[in-house]
């Protein structure tokens, strides 16, 4: 009895599906990955992130690549994005966070930011926090979202 109410304490000491959203170290992670990737081939990693090639998208958090002007070359969620200029784009508090970060991205290289985006897996507006580093002319990004 006293092993299954340890049990029991344990598993209530911990948060109920904290494992089923990425955490921070997964972002880090994620954005390693894509440099790499970047680096070995370039259009095979945008073309593989912009189809959702499994092994780039885990659980709610997925990768974008953006030029230094604002375009989209790769879109881990939405393939409707690439091509496109999000430079002057506003999460819904009107914050231009695309433009913001280019400019963290000019200035500093590596970099966390905070704005809001539509979570894909609850389909609803988060605040996130995304983590960057500038590779040459591009900016690799993978957040996570503020639970």
């Amino acid at each position: 009895m006293r092993g299954l109410t340890l049990l029991l304490l344990c598993a209530l000491s911990f948060p109920a599906g904290a494992e089923e959203f990425a955490t921070k170290a997964d972002a880090t992670a994620l954005v390693g990955k894509v440099i790499v990737a970047l680096k070995a081939d370039k259009q095979k990693a945008l073309d593989e992130i912009t189809a959702k090639d499994a092994k780039w998208i885990d659980r709610d958090l997925y990768p974008t690549v953006m030029s230094l002007e604002g375009k989209v070359l790769a879109h881990g969620q939405n393939a409707k994005m690439v091509g496109k200029d999000l430079l002057e784009f506003k999460d819904p508090d009107g914050k231009a966070f695309y433009k913001e970060r280019m400019d963290l991205a000019k200035s500093k290289g590596k970099f966390w930011q905070d704005y809001k985006f539509t979570d894909p897996v609850t389909k609803k507006v988060l605040p996130k926090e995304a983590y960057c580093e500038k590779l040459g002319d591009m900016v690799v990004c993978a957040g996570v979202y503020k639970r």
